[in-house]
């Protein structure tokens, strides 16, 4: 008997016929193509992926992937993707979402869905700006920054999209840029792979309305000084040649040059792993005598191995059923639980 081998998917087997309709030279555009390369790598059958998004130019996604995908609405695309999960669990199930609509009316729901651990993975779009409503300050814009809502600046303390993440005893956390494609690619990879729910912050460029907000950490001019990218396992290492590094003074973080007596190994080794540390280093950037010295960090901060929330929700059923038998819906509804009001 011959079998058919089906045939290998590409990244334009995920492109759909519709116009993508965000503005020229948005960073959604870079996004959108490096998911599409990526998906066909993942093993996973289109018919059983399905992306799911809340409202903003962030959750326009689901009508440019070849995949199963529902537009939600604004902040409850983690409640719905949580929904899913439990009922289908076989699914890919992936949240794009932006820092405005998870963070801002969809808060509440995405610190939930990361402490459930449900088996999704949750894109966050982060511009620092309200692009779909045409540029009003977000959670994670700066102090100060004027924008058509706040136009003698903002005087809203930002969100660190990662510490939120870890506070919510997130299992997975990492953070890239639109502008790095193939790191971009590589970190999605790590989402899907990560059994548990996968926290992705991207630094995404609004051209129109935040033009050049993460341009120190994506132009070729200052990226290296102003970029480390964390390695499993390895130092902290920057700059063009690599000649500085990042090391630990106690719990405080500090630049050291490696001509200056030092070496890669007196640096700071990541270890992905590391509960305490991890908090550190997602706060590195936060403190003001920090913020000009220290480089920002991207790739995978933290990742750790806990029951997923529809795992241990159907072994729950399996040992219900097994005690007491299926229940019997007309009895619960016509139970004895009822109450007067006079």
């Amino acid at each position: 008997m011959n079998e058919t081998i089906a045939p290998a998917l590409t990244a334009k087997d995920f492109a759909t016929d519709q116009e993508v309709r965000w503005c020229p030279g948005c960073g959604d555009y870079s996004i959108l193509a490096q998911v599409q390369k990526v998906m066909p790598t993942l093993g996973v059958p289109k018919e059983n992926i399905v992306i799911i998004s809340g409202i903003g130019c962030s959750s326009r996604f689901p009508y440019y992937m070849n995949t199963y995908g529902m537009h939600s609405i604004h902040g409850r695309a983690t409640a719905i993707a949580s929904g899913l999960k439990a009922s289908r669990p076989e699914l890919s199930v992936w949240i794009v979402t932006g820092d405005g609509d998870g963070l801002s009316i969809g808060g509440n729901h995405t610190i939930h869905l990361l402490r459930r651990n449900f088996d999704v993975n949750v894109m966050l779009f982060n511009n620092q700006i309200y692009g779909l409503t045409k540029g009003q300050y977000s959670p994670t814009s700066e102090v100060s920054k004027v924008t058509k809502s706040t136009p003698y600046g903002s005087l809203d303390h930002p969100f660190n999209p990662l510490a939120l993440a870890m506070g919510a005893d997130a299992s997975f956390i990492a953070r890239s840029m639109d502008r790095d494609p193939k790191h971009l690619q590589e970190m999605i990879a790590r989402s899907h792979k990560h059994k548990g729910a996968s926290f992705l912050e991207i630094y995404q460029n609004c051209n129109i309305f935040n033009d050049g907000a993460f341009e120190i950490f994506t132009e070729k001019g200052s990226k290296p000084m102003h970029t480390v990218f964390l390695e499993n396992g390895k130092p902290m290492l920057f700059g063009a040649n690599k000649e500085f590094g990042v090391r630990l003074d106690g719990y405080k973080p500090v630049v050291v040059k490696l001509e200056d007596g030092y070496t890669a190994e007196d640096c700071w080794i990541h270890d992905e792993t590391d509960f305490y540390k991890a908090q550190i280093l997602i706060r590195m950037f936060d403190q003001p005598d920090f913020e000009n010295a220290m480089p920002r960090p991207f790739g995978v901060f933290f990742e750790t191995d806990r029951p997923c929330y529809e795992e241990t929700m159907a072994l729950q059923l399996e040992e219900v059923i097994a005690a007491k038998g299926k229940g019997n819906l007309d009895a619960l509804l016509r139970g004895r639980e009822t109450w007067e009001i006079f």
